[in-house]
Parts: C-alpha cells; sequence; structure tokens
C-alpha cells in the first residue's frame, strides 16, 4: 500500500471539503457537527491507501454519509428532550437555494436516517440509486424505495409559490421595521391568517417554548417583542436568504446575533423562525 503524507491528502480533499460539509450539514441541520464529520472523514482519508480510489469525491461523500447516519441516532434522542422548537443551524447567504429550505429541512427530520440520506443524496445532490445503495447499505431498489417514501413525506414542504428575490428582501426588511418599531397595523398586514412562529432559545435565551400559532396570537407576541426593542434596542445587520427564506439578521441587546427567516406564499408571511440559540449562532461571528 502506498499512502502519501498529510499535504497530498489535503491537495485532494481540501477542494472537495465545501461540497461535503454541505451533505454533513444537510443531513444533520448543525454546522458545527457537520463540520466534525468532514473533519473525521479527512483523518481517515489520510490513512486511506488513496491511490487505489478511482473517484475520490464518491468515496468521501460515501465515508462522510456513513459518519452522519452514525451521529443521527444520538442527535435524535437529543432532539427529543431539546428545550422548545428545535431549528437547523442557519445559514446566511446572498442568494436564494432552491434545493433545501427552512421548512424542507424540518420535514426530513421526520425521516428515518436512511431515508433522509436517500433523498438527499438522490433528489438534491444527483448521486445514482447504485451509489446511494453502497452508501447506505442496501441494493438498489431498496435505495429507490426509501427516496420514494422520503419523498412523499416532504412534498408538502417544497415551495408552492415563488416569490421573486427583491420581494422576498423587501419583505423582510419591512417586517423588520414593524417589528422593532411596534406597528402592528403594518405587522398584521403582511401576516398570512394562519402565520406560525417557531422560535428556538434552546433553553439558552429567551423564546417562546412553543408554536405560536394564528395572526393574532403572533401579533400578541409581537406587540410585546416590541416594547422591548424600543426600550434596549435591536440593530438590523443585513437582509439575507436564511436557509433559502428571505429574512434578516439582527444584533440584539444582549450583544448576541439573531436570525429571522419568513417563509412567504402569495406575499404573504406564513411562517416565522427565529433563532436565538447563541450555540447555534456561533458560526456568523
Amino acid at each position: 500500500m502506498s499512502v502519501a503524507g498529510p499535504a497530498d491528502a489535503a491537495a485532494s480533499f481540501d477542494p472537495l471539503r465545501p461540497r461535503l460539509v454541505l451533505v454533513a450539514y444537510r443531513m444533520l441541520g448543525s454546522v458545527a457537527d457537520a463540520e466534525d464529520a468532514v473533519q473525521e472523514a479527512f483523518i481517515r482519508w489520510l490513512g486511506t491507501d488513496r491511490g487505489a480510489v478511482r473517484e475520490p469525491e464518491a468515496f468521501l461523500r460515501r465515508t462522510v454519509t456513513r459518519l452522519c447516519l452514525d451521529q443521527l441516532k444520538s442527535a435524535r434522542h437529543r432532539r427529543e428532550t431539546y428545550l422548545g422548537p428545535w431549528l437547523p443551524d442557519p445559514i446566511v447567504e446572498e442568494e436564494e437555494s432552491e434545493d433545501v429550505t427552512l421548512p424542507l429541512m424540518l420535514a426530513l427530520e421526520r425521516l428515518s436516517p436512511l431515508e433522509r440520506a436517500a433523498f438527499l443524496l438522490h433528489d438534491v445532490f444527483g448521486v445514482s440509486f447504485e451509489e446511494v445503495a453502497g452508501t447506505i447499505g442496501r441494493d438498489p431498489a431498496a435505495a429507490r424505495q426509501l427516496a420514494a417514501r422520503a419523498r412523499a413525506h416532504v412534498r408538502e414542504a417544497r415551495p408552492r409559490f415563488a416569490i421573486e428575490k427583491q420581494r422576498g428582501l423587501d419583505i423582510a426588511g419591512a417586517f423588520f421595521a414593524a417589528s422593532r418599531s411596534g406597528d402592528m397595523t403594518a405587522l398584521g398586514a403582511m401576516l398570512a391568517h394562519d402565520v406560525s412562529l417557531h422560535a428556538d432559545g434552546g433553553g439558552k435565551r429567551s423564546a417562546a417554548v412553543a408554536l405560536v400559532l394564528g395572526q393574532r396570537q403572533v401579533l400578541q407576541v409581537h406587540k410585546a417583542l416590541g416594547v422591548l426593542f424600543r426600550k434596549h434596542g435591536s440593530r438590523l445587520v443585513r437582509t439575507a436568504f436564511i436557509n433559502g427564506l428571505p429574512g434578516f439578521v439582527t444584533l440584539e441587546a444582549d450583544g448576541e446575533y439573531q436570525t429571522t427567516a419568513l417563509e412567504i406564499a402569495q406575499g404573504k408571511v406564513v411562517a416565522i423562525y427565529v433563532m436565538r440559540n447563541p450555540d447555534k449562532l456561533r458560526h456568523l461571528h
């Protein structure tokens, strides 16, 4: 066996790292866990006979996926005991991502680890069912069935009403202005009747510990928050796309970041996703 040194391993691994991190993040919903999985894959790559690997990307994608499947077993238990609603770590981007939005990632949480892997690898990353089968330890027919079951479960989470990019960011900016100034008339005009509010504080920062449903209830929450915002301040850092949804990043009075992502359908906000857990915002610093 011929194994070259670390520099050789890094030269072949580093160009693939961003895509591997993306695969791991889609599987786990955690930036830190995704980076850990990819780093573990690199350590294994160091000890591999790389000259015998015909397709490094496929080999490493398979390695990362298997590491993620192992992690999902413990992650599922952690989420069952999580305080309040669980949301994936926010990824802030200039451009919207159409393949896996935040609602779709939440739908993926309801799948089994193997269904999740089969769907993401085939439907999102374009991997053949033959490779999917080898990755998850099933035959191609079983891999197809897993992906089909997953597809049926997540179909409703796909955006049904596309919104033009700038229009989405404009709504996000208007939402920030109305919510921070306490203009409930302007805010109410943006909200769908059955709007939902999901806030993830993880027990580390104050946040609603249950899902808030309905326009009236969501406005009540924001009316109380508006008093706090006017008293203590909330600075807009930027509007951007957060996990594929228009939204904004703010710096709050406690010195911590917060992200707000808006799911919009037919010009109305149908869901609000607020991330306040500092552990999940650390990568933004």
